[in-house]
């Protein structure tokens, strides 16, 4: 492990609430059973959740957006005021892209909840749906991978400059476990069941690595590191 003296430096304390505030808003989905109990948790995607035709859709998007922006300004906060070595610099990097295409799963909502309703399926099947609808899928999907590849590279950082140790002992795990969900994701998908249950472990997973986020930023806090020098923060130290 390749130990920089004097630790990456602090966030400003309200850093450390957002990034908090997003993981509390991510897991949005955990209000599925008091605001949408008729949408099918074992095999209906949580992105049925905030499609437009469905009750408090608003509630579930919302969610999205706030994590969304939240993150890119606790990702660009962190490349301003901390320490900058090459593993933090493309974790930071990674996070702000998450929160990119998280904007994107709540400005590119589903029609409708195919598993709910039989014309919206076959509407699906018969590709008469909106870009919206379609564009979905790929903000679904890439906001996974740059969670995942944030959450990663993150705990690489930790582990090889021997910063955050929360990030450091279960970044990695939860990043191998978000890919196995993943995994599993797909083959729920391809089995036409299970997929609901499946994804919304996935979720969990990311909520917990953006809480785990959090902690790492307020153990740092609380522990009164002074902000590094700025030879240091640009990395000009060997």
């Amino acid at each position: 492990m390749e130990r920089d003296g004097g630790g990456p430096g602090r966030v400003p304390l309200f850093a450390v609430v957002l990034a908090l505030v997003a993981a509390v808003s991510y897991a949005s989905f955990f209000l599925e059973n008091v605001l949408s109990p008729d949408l099918d948790v074992i095999n209906g995607y949580v992105s049925e959740l905030s499609a437009i035709d469905q009750p408090f859709h608003t509630v579930y998007s919302a969610g999205d957006l706030i994590t969304g922006v939240l993150s890119i300004v606790v990702a660009v906060t962190a490349l301003l005021t901390l320490r900058r070595r090459p593993w933090s610099v493309a974790g930071w990097t990674l996070q702000g892209l998450f929160g990119l295409w998280a904007m994107g799963d709540a400005l590119f909502p589903l029609d409708c909840a195919p598993s709910l309703e039989t014309w919206c399926a076959l509407r699906e099947r018969a590709d008469q749906v909106s870009f919206s609808h379609q564009f979905h899928s790929v903000t679904s999907t890439t906001v996974v991978c740059f969670g995942v590849a944030s959450l990663f590279t993150l705990s690489m950082a930790a582990r090889r400059y021997g910063w955050w140790p929360a990030l450091a002992r279960w970044g990695w795990p939860l990043a191998m476990l978000e890919i196995v969900a993943g995994t599993g994701t797909l083959v729920a998908m391809l089995l036409g069941r299970w997929l609901g249950i499946v994804q919304r472990v996935q979720i969990a997973i990311l909520c917990l690595g953006l809480l785990t986020i959090a902690w790492a930023l307020y153990t740092d806090q609380r522990a009164g590191r002074t902000t590094p020098s700025e030879p240091e923060r640009e990395g000009v130290l060997p």
